[in-house]
C-alpha cells in the first residue's frame, strides 16, 4: 500500500469556493423594446444574456455593448443571437 494521503474534505471545500457562481442565463429578444439600462443591470448582476436579435445587432446593442466590454464582459454574435456575459464568464468560440 502506498503512503498517498488524500483529504477529500479539503478538496471539497476548495471546489465549493471555486464554484461560487451567481446569476442565471436570461433569454430575451433584442429588438429595441428593452432599455439599454435594463440589459446592463441584468449583466451587472452576474447574469448571462442570450438575446435573439431582431434587426441590426450593431445598432440595437450600441447602447450597452461598450459598457459591457469596458467592464471586462464578453459579447458574441452567433447565428442570430447575441450572447452577453459579465466579467469573469468567458464565452468560448473554439468550436465554431
Amino acid at each position: 500500500m502506498s503512503d498517498f494521503d488524500l483529504d477529500l474534505r479539503a478538496v471539497e471545500e476548495h471546489i465549493d469556493e471555486e464554484l461560487e457562481l451567481e446569476g442565471s442565463i436570461v433569454l430575451g429578444v433584442l429588438d429595441g423594446t428593452t432599455s439599454d439600462d435594463e440589459w446592463l443591470e441584468t449583466v451587472s448582476s452576474g447574469n448571462v444574456l442570450v438575446l435573439c436579435v431582431e434587426g441590426e445587432v450593431n445598432e440595437l446593442a450600441s447602447g450597452f455593448a461598450r459598457d459591457v466590454k469596458e467592464a471586462g464582459g464578453n459579447l458574441v454574435h452567433f447565428r442570430g443571437f447575441l450572447i452577453v456575459a459579465p466579467p469573469g464568464v468567458d464565452v468560448s468560440t473554439d468550436r465554431l
